[in-house]
């Protein structure tokens, strides 16, 4: 093993691993394709104007590491800032030391600011002379959407480049590089499929994350004395202080976990329910993907009975994108609880089955006169529209009149639960179908 630290101790495996040209970068093959504006970027001879760039992803993807390579590689300068430390002066600072390298080189020094989040306003703003006069080649970095946390005239100078969490393959294959690497084990160190599987899961596709844990379980691993060090599930158990989860993500464990997850919140379990999530976070599972399925069933299982509870699921959907894990277990949480003691109704679910149903039985019929079009020219020559009340007209907002064509005419496919707000919504359905139905 190679490369020292601070006062001579080694440095991490994650530090040590770091990526020296772009490919060997693993995964992120969108953000790195052929002709890309990151390989244009990288490439010394690229003759074009250097765009400023928005790398957005996950922890672990690689942000400060792309940003470090795509300096060395097209030979600019590397300056870094992050927006945890560094105020407005320190911004004004290195703009200032980049137009003193400048002077001294044709290319743009890259200014790397990590968590650009963090910055405020006035900070970013004084990022925005050097970007539009060039002293500087911005590369920032951001866990969370730009959208809502970068200022419009950065955010239209800059290409935004999106980043992935690593896929178990890509997570595999670092975890190989880093037992056969002269920077990491140099082929000295085994480890067991069982252990290999326990790290790509608890990983989250964060190779900085399994690198780290890797780290761990080897030394772990040679406490135990053996002839042969060979890192086993026990030793990545022991290191992570976490009971192994037997969960795989493209297994059956995967199917049935998530499977009894909404089983359980259908079922109006809360406590039940959380079991489940807290076994897929553990395991490592996408929390996209469980905010997903949390939305479909408010939709599916929840609806009118208790409306708010689609908004709430995709608010922790978009708050699990803002700021990942391991907060974005909390918003998870709340909302599985919710939708656990909410009201449930699939009449919403039901009625739109039966309506594509009677459309695939035939059941079509020509649009009633009075509710077609009247506005385009020759419509009212036709009958469209002549005979058409309005409803705001009347008192009570509803107005005797024929919507429906007449093979589908009399047909409910809305019949409220009676749970919930659908209480409401029974009541106010059978009184507009007394005046929708009048003489």
């Amino acid at each position: 093993m190679s490369g020292t630290g601070l006062w001579g101790a080694p440095q991490p495996l994650a530090a040590r691993l770091r990526p020296t040209n772009l490919d060997e970068i693993v995964g992120q093959s969108a953000a790195l394709s052929p002709g890309g504006p990151l390989r244009q970027l990288a490439d010394p001879t690229f003759a074009g104007a250097a765009s400023s760039v928005i790398l957005w992803g996950p922890p672990g993807t690689g942000k400060t590491t792309l940003a470090s390579v795509i300096a060395r590689s097209s030979g600019r300068t590397f300056m870094e800032l992050s927006a945890v430390t560094a105020g407005v002066k320190d911004v004004r600072d290195a703009l200032e030391r980049a137009r003193r390298d400048g002077e001294l080189s044709s290319r743009a020094p890259v200014l790397f600011l990590d968590e650009i989040h963090r910055f405020s306003k006035a900070q970013q703003d004084a990022l925005l002379p050097g970007v539009e006069n060039g002293l500087v080649v911005l590369i920032a970095a951001t866990t969370e959407n730009p959208s809502f946390s970068v200022i419009s005239p950065l955010l239209s100078r800059s290409l935004l480049v999106t980043l992935s969490s690593l896929e178990p393959d890509d997570i595999g294959a670092v975890i190989d590089r880093a037992l056969e690497s002269p920077q990491g084990f140099e082929g000295q160190v085994g480890i067991s499929d069982e252990a290999r599987s326990d790290l790509v899961r608890l990983s989250g596709g964060d190779a900085r994350k399994v690198l780290t844990a890797l780290e761990a379980a080897v030394a772990v691993a040679r406490s135990r004395g053996a002839d042969e060090l060979v890192v086993e599930a026990e030793d990545v158990e022991q290191a992570l202080n976490s009971a192994r989860v037997r969960y795989d993500r493209q297994g059956d464990q995967h199917y049935d976990v998530i499977s009894a997850f909404i089983k359980s919140v259908r079922g109006s379990d809360a406590d039940a329910a959380l079991h489940y999530l807290a076994r897929m976070i553990e395991a490592g599972e996408d929390p996209r993907f469980i905010a997903r399925r949390l939305i479909i069933l408010a939709a599916e299982d929840i609806g009118l009975a208790d409306p708010p509870a689609l908004a709430m699921a995709v608010s922790a959907a978009q708050a699990v994108a803002l700021i990942g894990m391991p907060e974005g277990r909390i918003p998870l949480a709340e909302v599985t609880i919710y939708l656990a003691l909410a009201p449930k109704s699939n009449a919403a679910y039901v009625a739109i089955q039966e309506a594509q149903q009677a459309l695939r039985e035939g059941k079509v019929g020509e649009i009633p006169p009075a509710v077609r079009d009247a506005h385009y020219p020759g419509a009212k020559t036709q009958g469209n529209g002549l005979s058409y009340r309005y409803p705001h007209d009347s008192a009570i907002g509803v107005v005797p009149q024929v919507y429906a064509p007449e093979p589908v005419r009399g047909d409910t496919y809305y019949r409220p639960s009676g749970h919930g707000f659908e209480k409401e919504l029974e009541s106010r359905r059978e009184a507009i179908a007394r005046i929708l139905r009048a003489p």
